[in-house]
């Protein structure tokens, strides 16, 4: 579609674009909100440059899409239970994101969107993220596998990476979430199927014997990992904030700049619904 108060430049024909025209330390007007709003649904993931941002300002405009996440991780965080700071050094153990995802499918209700603040990039260079079109990964399904997924459930366990991946337990007492949810998931704003199953959340699928679980998820991970046609390339610098479509994307935070060091902040929007066929 064509914008009257935003400019938009393609990273791909499919997914990504970058923003022009917008001051997000401003209030957006309604016209400007609502084309934003849709440049997101018809992009997926939209890259706002040379933004300068408090984290208030950050926060505002999160919020113009729904009410703020808190990270189940936060707790070992600390600071602002809104804000997931995202910096990774040369004496990190692990770097946030680094493997294909989608934001927090452990949650009954996950994130919606997630807009992520660069406030510092490698200074050799690297950092990049590559987000992935979910829509379209569907839609190479040939007929066969489609009917195959059709109908089928997988289970959600935030214990995978927050505990495996990187030896975070939660706090006493307490277990990371864990839900279900189908394998193939229907937009709610668009009505377009979405491949729900990320290698970083995704456990098992109901029903499977396990080596039939493991054979289909291995599966499909391939497909969205190998399959060029599917991603885009977004390309940091510091006060770039980039906001993606949490449901119908997956993406992967590239740690390809060890020792150097790679600061952001990130805000997530809180679903309205469950994941639903």
């Amino acid at each position: 579609m064509s914008y009257r108060t935003i400019g938009i430049t393609t990273l791909t024909p499919h997914i990504g674009a970058e923003v022009h025209g917008v001051d997000l330390a401003r209030p957006l007007s309604n016209e400007q909100f609502s084309e934003v709003y849709q440049a997101w649904l018809d992009w997926k993931v939209l890259v706002f440059r040379d933004q300068h941002l408090d984290r208030a300002q950050h926060k505002a405009f999160a919020r113009r899409f729904g009410s703020l996440h808190v990270h189940p991780m936060q707790h070992s965080y600390g600071g602002d239970p809104e804000i997931l700071t995202v910096r990774t050094t040369a004496d990190s153990k692990y770097t946030a994101g680094n493997g294909w995802h989608t934001d927090v499918t452990c949650d009954e209700i996950p994130p919606l969107g997630s807009m992520l603040y660069m406030k510092e990039t490698p200074e050799g260079g690297g950092g990049d993220t590559l987000f992935a079109d979910m829509y379209l990964a569907y839609e190479l399904l040939s007929d066969t596998m489609k009917a195959m997924l059709d109908g089928l459930v997988a289970v959600h366990d935030g214990a995978l990476p927050y505990v495996g991946a990187y030896g975070v337990r939660p706090p006493e007492g307490q277990d990371y979430p864990r839900h279900e949810h189908p394998v193939v998931v229907t937009h709610p704003e668009t009505g377009r199927k979405v491949l729900y199953v990320n290698s970083g959340f995704t456990s098992h699928i109901k029903g499977l014997a396990p080596w039939e679980s493991r054979m289909l998820l291995q599966g499909l991970y391939q497909h969205i990992a190998t399959e060029v046609r599917l991603p885009c390339r977004v390309r940091w610098a510091p006060n770039t904030l980039t906001f993606w479509d949490n449901r119908c994307t997956q993406h992967h935070a590239i740690w390809d700049y060890h020792p150097h060091t790679r600061h952001a902040e990130r805000v997530s929007i809180v679903g309205d619904q469950r994941p639903a066929a």
